[in-house]
């Protein structure tokens, strides 16, 4: 049994995965005491420094997804508060986020990731940026939030509607990639080890945020049934994806694999910072079949926070 601490457990906030940061928050404190700490819920407000300043925790688990959570501005705060807190710190969140700078970090260390570049949605609206079929998603929310995949068989329209339902209907810029064909995997990082590689079987044939955290809509298949030289590749990306950037605790890589082009088509397309931790995310359940319970999980990624990061 570790030494016993007080945790605060910072969940919720207002980005658009609120109710997903307060199922992992939940999880997390429900399995934090079990441990043996001491544990105090803050649901993220405005007023989060006073209430962190009240609390005088040993340490913060950030269950935060999406901004402000996972893009380096809670980060900023607790290392101005001389605070620790787990999973990455500033420097690696504000890279993480944003789609733009992932690629600038990664693809010249030569981890291969999908090329693309900044269009504003205005001009989608008069021409395509690439030939269809492409992806639009916004440049910094995470879980798939936004995303849009444009082929000529879409209701969309060419050019695209601005009545069509999308995301350039909420962010004046976004991400077009071209898109690969294939199957979708990720692989979960533990401290510096994979854990292993799920792949994603989606009942309406797209991973967005709605298939990631409805039950029954995407089926995980753990151990994928890829060949191991795949298999290997996606542990090998995400390790050295995870080291490059500067990742702490847990993250989480997810790829798409065009399998009809071997290792050539297998391409990183984005890093979590703050993955999950509810009862229908995959590094837990990657965990799980590691042999790490849950609470075994929250106390690894506890411990790796107090030993790297001391406070100031």
């Amino acid at each position: 049994m570790a030494h016993p601490l007080h945790i605060v457990v910072l969940m919720g906030g207002w980005s658009a995965e609120r109710e997903v940061s307060l199922m992992s928050g939940a999880g997390v404190a429900d399995a934090l005491e079990s441990r043996g700490h001491r544990v105090t819920r803050i649901d993220m407000d405005r007023n989060l420094a006073a209430r962190l300043t009240e609390a005088k925790p040993d340490i913060v688990f950030n269950a935060l997804h999406g901004t402000p959570g996972e893009d380096g501005t809670v980060q900023g705060m607790l290392d101005l508060m001389g605070i620790r807190y787990t999973h990455s710190g500033l420097v690696t969140s504000v890279i993480a986020i944003d789609k733009v700078l992932t690629k600038q970090a990664l693809v010249p260390h030569g981890i291969p990731m999908p090329g693309g570049r900044i269009v504003k949605s205005a001009d989608l609206f008069e021409r395509d940026p690439m030939t269809r079929p492409y992806v639009l998603k916004p440049v910094n929310e995470g879980s798939s939030v936004g995303v849009a995949i444009v082929t000529d068989e879409g209701n969309m329209g060419s050019p695209i509607s601005a009545q069509a339902k999308g995301p350039w209907q909420e962010f004046d810029e976004l991400l077009a990639e071209p898109f690969i064909r294939g199957r979708e995997l990720t692989t979960a990082v533990l401290g510096d080890q994979a854990l292993g590689v799920t792949e994603l079987i989606v009942r309406n044939g797209f991973y967005d945020y709605d298939a990631k955290y409805t039950d029954g809509l995407t089926q995980h298949v753990f151990p994928a049934q890829i060949p191991d030289d795949i298999a290997e590749a996606c542990k090998s990306l995400a390790v050295e994806a995870h080291r490059l950037l500067g990742c702490k605790g847990a993250s989480r890589s997810d790829f798409r694999w065009d399998d009809e082009r071997g290792v050539d088509g297998l391409f990183l397309l984005e890093v979590n910072t703050q993955p999950g931790m509810t009862p229908l995310s995959l590094v837990p359940e990657q965990a799980r079949h590691c042999g790490i319970d849950y609470p075994e999980l929250v106390q690894r990624i506890v411990d790796e926070a107090m030993k790297d990061a001391p406070a100031t």
